[in-house]
């Protein structure tokens, strides 16, 4: 199967809210109890600031069904979506700052076939055309593996509360070397 990427738009929003809940639903179950997965949609989705600035991308299967999605960013926000507080629009300076890879989801019937790489190599790719030399990203459990298969290495580990409840989640990052 050939599988398309290319950035999202305004119009994707509805098919990207379904791929991520799905995901987070599915995907985190191994790793995280059912409160803890309710939390995750609350502190996790989908930042349109993103598809505004053209760094955000949709993978589609033949036919235009979304698959999987993810994006990198040059604003100060590390993770969270349009819902999450605490949110900083501030832009980053690619000669000191690292640029941020941000909401990256696959459909859990597509769960490792090579979305999140393809993904990952479109933000980095993009992150480096604008002279960014790293890339951070906050990594859920279940996105761990792939990162560090990608080449992140994790320097903080961290647990967000801000719904009562803690998700363990990651800091990672990644020099760029292209």
């Amino acid at each position: 199967m050939t599988l398309v990427i290319r950035r999202a738009t305004p119009d994707d929003v509805p098919a990207l809210r379904e791929v991520m809940g799905a995901a987070i639903a599915e995907l985190q179950k191994a790793f995280l109890s059912p409160e803890q997965i309710a939390a995750s949609q609350a502190i996790m989705g989908l930042d349109t600031q993103l598809i505004d600035d053209g760094t955000y991308f949709v993978v589609e299967e033949p036919g235009g069904t979304a698959v999987g999605c993810g994006g990198w960013s040059r604003r100060a926000t590390l993770y969270g979506g349009d819902h999450s507080a605490g949110r900083d629009a501030a832009l980053l300076d690619p000669a000191r700052d690292a640029a941020r890879v941000r909401a990256m989801y696959t459909h859990p019937d597509h769960a490792r076939r090579g979305i999140g790489r393809m993904v990952l190599a479109a933000c980095e790719q993009a992150a480096a055309a604008e002279g960014f030399r790293s890339l951070d990203l906050m990594a859920t459990l279940s996105g761990e593996p792939l990162y560090t298969a990608a080449g992140f290495t994790v320097v903080e580990r961290l647990a967000d509360d801000r719904t009562g409840v803690p998700v363990p989640l990651a800091r990672m990052r990644k020099e760029i070397t292209s």
